[in-house]
């Protein structure tokens, strides 16, 4: 009596000297549209939770309100890099590292900004 193969089972008739060739795929455009899209939205959200419209409606300097959104941005790349370094394998430490640099320098910006110097 045969037993009836499944789907799912590859046939036990393949060599083993075969070789497998690798093949690169270039990006699918779909994919690199997602990609960009999602940090935009990142940033988008970052540069409208930092308070973007509320200086400019009280009549701050508008020097000000952009050096604020460029802090949150500073420190939201950096929190970025982070996540990305401890998922990846490869440059884990460095990636991890840049990333704290990174939200260490925004923080020190933004004692800067309200004009409490942390060096003083």
């Amino acid at each position: 009596m045969t037993k009836n193969r499944r789907w799912t089972q590859k046939p036990k008739n393949e060599s083993v000297d075969k070789v497998e060739e690798s093949t690169t795929t270039s990006p699918n455009p779909k994919s690199i549209l997602q990609s960009v899209s999602k940090y935009a939205y990142i940033v988008a959200a970052a540069a409208l939770l930092s308070g973007i419209f509320t200086p400019l409606t009280i009549g701050a300097d508008l020097s000000t309100v952009v050096y604020g959104v460029f802090t949150i941005l500073l420190g939201l790349s950096g929190g970025i890099l982070i996540f990305l370094g401890i998922k990846k394998e490869k440059f884990r430490s460095v990636m991890v590292c840049i990333g704290l640099g990174l939200m260490l320098i925004s923080m020190i910006i933004i004692y800067e900004l309200a004009d409490r110097s942390i060096f003083q």
